[in-house]
């Protein structure tokens, strides 16, 4: 199966998020694990409004879905900010902190590429070769 991939600009609004999961489900529907890819794109693009200048007024993330020699990768590429995505210590009691932690726990890896003028939070998953999809 040839390499494919899709990528959509989201506004940097809660409202999005909903719209994001429904991308991610929508394009990969059939895909056996599509349960795991919409909860880290829900997360991703939580930290990206959140976190970054996505979530200021006008601000935006992409999403980017590719699929290439088994491996589903999916990425958000936010607006920057001057904190780097990381894994935070457990601490029961708090309400946030949480959503890279779970990434790190359902992808096979993930990542962090860019600096304070945008990142790309990514994360990938196995056996992305059963979904069926064009070239980009």
């Amino acid at each position: 199966m040839s390499a494919w991939c899709i990528s959509r600009y989201f506004l940097g609004s809660t409202v999005s998020i909903i719209e994001a999961r429904r991308f991610v489900t929508t394009f990969l529907k059939g895909w056996p694990d599509v349960a795991t890819a919409e909860l880290i794109v829900s997360e991703l693009a939580t930290n990206a409004i959140r976190h970054s200048a996505s979530g200021r007024f006008g601000g935006r993330f992409l999403v980017t879905i590719r699929g290439d020699a088994g491996r589903l990768w999916i990425a958000v590429l936010d607006e920057g900010g001057p904190g780097r995505p990381r894994i935070f210590p457990e601490y029961p009691d708090l309400e946030g902190g949480r959503g890279l932690r779970i990434v790190s726990e359902m992808a096979a890896e993930w990542g962090v590429l860019g600096d304070h003028r945008g990142r790309t939070v990514w994360a990938s998953l196995n056996d992305a070769s059963r979904a069926q999809r064009q070239d980009c």
